[in-house]
């Protein structure tokens, strides 16, 4: 298996400097990654350090928890877009979420699908799932794979998941064929890397990247 055709190499830390994005883009190049995901504020950066290479650039909106008013959310698509982003990660509104205000979160994916169609970039929703139950995710699984998005985002890294792997076998057996598998959470190892694209994750989003890529050399 090669592990750098699943991997979306990150770096969403707070405090992520100018040298961290030149760090990320250099490694993107130098191991052939898919694509990376920077803060917003880095998009137009990373855009000009990988000019002419297939490397997709991903930012994040919303992040980290997803409780911004829809307008706020809007605004930092459109921002986004206008930088450069080739692709677009809404962190779930959690707190509706636990209101079982399903209706809010179909009316916000609906705003903003239209919007990110016109431009022509692909567009992410990450479920905190270590925080849901089986049912609001397969809830959201329903109104997500409804709306057209391209992935569906397990985890956004900031809350442990002991049970990120069922939660990914859920998503798959449940989620719309044509919306793919992404996982934001902490992969430990390479071993678990490989388990998690087993259950389904298409892309890996992950800070520890080049650790995957040398326990990936040594088990082959």
């Amino acid at each position: 298996m090669k592990i750098t055709a699943y991997i979306e190499h990150t770096e969403l830390k707070p405090g992520a400097t100018i040298n961290d994005i030149e760090k990320l883009c250099s490694e993107a190049i130098n191991y052939e990654f898919l694509s990376i995901c920077v803060p917003p504020l880095f998009v137009k950066k990373a855009k000009e350090l990988l000019a002419g290479k297939n490397i997709k650039v991903s930012t994040v909106i919303g992040f980290p928890f997803g409780y911004s008013a829809i307008e706020s959310k809007l605004a930092e698509i459109v921002l986004a877009i206008i930088d450069g982003a080739d692709e677009l990660e809404m962190v779930i509104n959690t707190s509706a979420v636990k209101n079982n205000d399903w209706q809010f979160l179909a009316g916000e994916i609906n705003t903003i699908m239209p919007i990110t169609r016109a431009k022509g970039k692909r567009f992410t929703v990450i479920l905190e799932t270590g925080l849901m139950t089986d049912q609001e995710i397969l809830t959201a699984c329903d109104i997500y794979g409804a709306a057209g998005v391209d992935f569906l985002k397990a985890g956004t890294g900031f809350f442990e998941n002991d049970r990120l792997l069922e939660n990914l076998l859920l998503i798959r057996k449940h989620l719309a064929n044509p919306v793919q598998i992404k996982t934001g959470s902490v992969i430990k190892n390479y071993n678990f890397a490989k388990d998690l694209i087993k259950a389904g994750a298409n892309l890996l989003c992950c800070n520890n990247s080049l650790m995957l890529l040398r326990e990936a050399v040594q088990q082959n």
